[in-house]
């Protein structure tokens, strides 16, 4: 397994150039055509093996841009719930300054970034059918390609497109829906291409699931356990449960969620607080793969969010649940476990960024010790969800596992309306073996606002807190530590719904200058 990615990406990559023409090129890394590197199923494989590779790779040698990990990081944690404790200097990330900045790399990464996927994609599903190998191989192989597609739009409308709920059902902009490698004969104008519609790009999306659904089906071919970095049929399906809840298409979700998990039980209580979220188990969907002879150091997810990286980045500045959601985790709750709560006592002797130095520190060096680096800071509320497996932050995460499908069922359940009964089993089939003394009777919209409080305890850290924010067009809120809170007087900001071009990124000058069918709202 060490070695699934010592391979040469042969496929079309984008150029890290920034402004010029050649923004949005592609062109082949090798000088054989498509046609000779795509000859054989065997080629296809090393293709989608790259593409794999491209969600754990570091990106214009800047700091933290580490493929699918800064979607995370940057993008989807900076919402109500978490704070990277002492780092005021994110703040005006954290604070929405940069949605209609559209020269700013903050702004532009995540659109180059999923369209080097989507470029690789399209450029296997087109020669797939050409390859020498079994109709099975060639099935299976166009299906991962279109899977790896459609994750990626979805990730694009829920950046640079408005809540559904904001988009006149579905008829405001989406993104460039870009089909193909050859998206024009015309060299001059091979990459102008308009925004398509919402209501486009989630038909897309859907069609793309779809497709990937019965093309595995029709292969009859799965991936072997250890390669959960690569997409199958649950993937397929979870991709499509993902882009519905965001589309607000409630019966979708409820079609699609169930498949999407079967066969990928909740992890055990043990995995959950120890290890469940650096080590790959049966309940991860799809994951990115991490491992010590291929890491990017110190550009590494887990070198951002390892409690127990010995990167500057995680030491210095913890990750750290809100005092506002803790406090609603029940007593009997495991998940409680994994932030370090201060007492009275040891609150009265923290810093003004709430670093402890003296008593919250020695414990939680004593209570944690094996989670945390030697020269580790201490903060209050600080995470130990997440841990590295090897320095300076490596390791494997998950993109999409099975809480995230029970959870999303049952949001929609709640929208569809008259499943109270069913939208209860599913928080007790999730908090069971975390909580228990669990036990869910609430109905109507108390129950709705119980699966939105367990969404963010369970999937905290994990990159939802600012995607379900947006899209259940609610504002941020943090509270300050002199308020009541535990925020950093920097992020404690009020961010109201229709802020930062409604939280939706602009789309980025460096596709525009380029790009001269893109018309924007």
């Amino acid at each position: 397994m060490k070695n699934i990615f010592r391979i040469s990406l042969v496929i079309a990559a984008l150029s890290l150039a920034s402004c010029a023409k050649d923004y949005m090129e592609t062109a082949p890394e090798s000088a054989e055509s498509p046609a000779t590197i795509f000859a054989t199923t065997d080629n296809v494989k090393l293709a989608i093996n790259g593409i794999c590779k491209m969600m754990t790779t570091q990106y214009w040698s800047q700091q933290g841009l580490n493929g699918e990990g800064v979607i995370k990081t940057w993008y989807g944690n900076f919402g109500n719930d978490l704070q990277r404790c002492r780092q005021t200097g994110w703040a005006p990330l954290w604070n929405h300054s940069y949605h209609e900045n559209v020269n700013s790399s903050y702004l532009c990464y995540p659109w180059y970034y999923y369209y080097k996927i989507i470029s690789n994609a399209n450029t296997i599903i087109k020669n797939v059918d050409d390859a020498e190998g079994t109709e099975a191989e060639r099935q299976y192989l166009k299906a991962q390609a279109l899977v790896f597609r459609a994750h990626a739009y979805t990730m694009l409308m829920q950046l640079y497109a408005y809540r559904w709920q904001d988009s006149n059902n579905g008829a405001s902009n989406g993104v460039a829906l870009r089909l193909s490698p050859d998206a024009d004969p015309d060299p001059e104008v091979e990459w102008d291409i308009p925004l398509s519609t919402q209501s486009e790009c989630y038909k897309q999306i859907y069609d793309d699931c779809d497709e990937a659904i019965r093309l595995f089906k029709e292969s009859g071919m799965d991936r072997e356990a250890k390669e959960f970095y690569k997409p199958n049929i649950n993937v397929a399906y979870a991709v499509k449960t993902r882009a519905a809840l965001v589309r607000e298409d409630w019966s979708t979700v409820v079609a699609c969620a169930p498949e999407a998990r079967k066969g990928h039980p909740l992890m055990t209580k043990a995995q959950y607080v120890d290890g469940g979220f650096s080590d790959a188990n049966n309940e991860w969907l799809w994951g990115v793969y991490d491992a010590e002879d291929q890491t990017i150091y110190y550009y590494a997810f887990f070198a951002y969010q390892g409690s127990n990286a010995s990167s500057s980045m995680q030491r210095q500045y913890p990750l750290a649940i809100s005092k506002e959601l803790y406090d609603q985790i029940p007593a009997t709750d495991v998940r409680r476990k994994m932030w370090l709560e201060p007492t009275a006592a040891e609150v009265k002797e923290l810093d003004s960024f709430g670093r402890s130095t003296k008593t919250l520190y020695k414990r939680a060096f004593a209570e944690y010790g094996t989670k945390l680096y030697s020269t580790s800071f201490v903060c209050q509320y600080m995470q130990f969800k997440f841990q590295c497996t090897f320095y300076p932050g490596g390791g494997s995460f998950n993109i999409y596992r099975s809480a995230e499908m029970i959870l999303s069922e049952a949001e929609a359940l709640c929208h569809l309306g008259g499943q109270d009964a069913k939208v209860q089993s599913l928080l007790k089939e999730l908090n069971k073996n975390l909580d228990p003394s669990y036990d869910c009777t609430k109905t109507g919209a108390e129950l709705l606002t119980e699966v939105k409080l367990y969404r963010r305890v369970d999937l905290w850290g994990e990159g939802f807190d600012w995607f379900d924010y947006k899209r259940w067009n609610e504002p941020i809120v943090r509270k300050s530590m002199k308020n009541g809170g535990s925020f950093a007087d920097a992020f404690a900001v009020t961010i109201k719904v229709e802020d930062g071009n409604r939280w939706t990124w602009k789309i980025p000058k460096n596709e525009t200058d380029y790009n001269k069918l893109i018309t924007l709202e």
